[in-house]
């Protein structure tokens, strides 16, 4: 137990800070009530047991439209991730291609999601592409410039012993270059796992036939009635983006295990 309230352990301080932040929730709609001298309205926060309760309610329906947002949006992390990671590799090999690419992958980032996503939509006409699409395009610009600082912080020196070595230049691009980046690329993962969420959603709410972004749009269509059902959506799209960091996370440490947040903490102070 002690060990979640290490300063190394991502998912102890995440859990700790959604637990604090549900606490405080549930005390400000009771305070809003008791001001009020009447039931939160729906215009103001509702009240957390209530919402977890129609959570329970309507679990199933959640949890399967929940799946559905889930699904599209790792599909497009993952493609999403691996064009960050080739683009990231190409321009570390040649400055020209850097710097001929890097103007359009900053203009590309200037169109807001929520303009993007209808007109993609609008285009295809497929709710799974356009989901597994805008999952992709928020994930790549992220990786792509965090795995590429990654790979051109390699010191001078640090080549010059590889050399030393006699080690080729694959070598050294692999064994120095890429895994010197891969704490970037896991920060670019982190970064993107829950936009790659939201922008699922986004797409859902522009007229999708399913996924929790259409019980959220239906929700709102019928007010006060369904103000808990809307909380619970919520909800489940924080927890989805909870889940597929922490997954983003335990990859991490798996493969980074030198990484001083990760070795215990005898062997970092020593």
């Amino acid at each position: 137990m002690s060990g979640w309230l290490r300063k190394e352990s991502q998912g102890g301080v995440i859990v700790i800070w959604a637990i604090s932040v549900l606490l405080v929730w549930e005390a400000v709609a009771w305070y809003i009530a008791d001001v009020a001298h009447v039931l939160a309205p729906a215009s103001k926060l509702p009240y957390l047991h209530l919402v977890l309760q129609a959570m329970l309610d309507h679990w199933s329906t959640l949890a399967e439209q929940g799946s559905i947002t889930f699904g599209n949006s790792i599909v497009g992390f993952l493609i999403g991730a691996a064009v960050g990671i080739i683009l990231a590799i190409v321009m570390s090999l040649s400055r020209a291609v850097e710097l001929t690419l890097s103007p359009y992958m900053i203009a590309s980032q200037m169109v807001p999601i929520i303009g993007l996503a209808p007109i993609l939509y609008g285009i295809i006409h497929d709710p799974s592409l356009s989901r597994v699409l805008m999952a992709g395009y928020v994930t790549f610009f992220p990786v792509a410039i965090n795995m590429l600082r990654g790979l051109q912080s390699i010191k001078p020196e640090q080549e010059e012993l590889m050399r030393l070595y006699a080690a080729s230049v694959w070598t050294t691009y692999t064994k120095l270059r890429l895994k010197a980046s891969l704490p970037g690329l896991f920060a670019g993962l982190k970064l993107s796992a829950p936009l790659a969420i939201t922008a699922s959603i986004i797409v859902e709410l522009m007229g999708a036939p399913d996924g929790i972004g259409v019980l959220m749009l239906s929700s709102l269509y019928y007010g006060s009635s369904q103000v808990y059902m809307f909380w619970s959506t919520i909800l489940i799209s924080v927890v989805i983006g909870l889940i597929w960091f922490l997954l983003v996370t335990m990859v991490e440490r798996l493969i980074t295990p030198w990484q001083p947040e990760f070795r215990p903490q005898g062997r970092r102070e020593g």
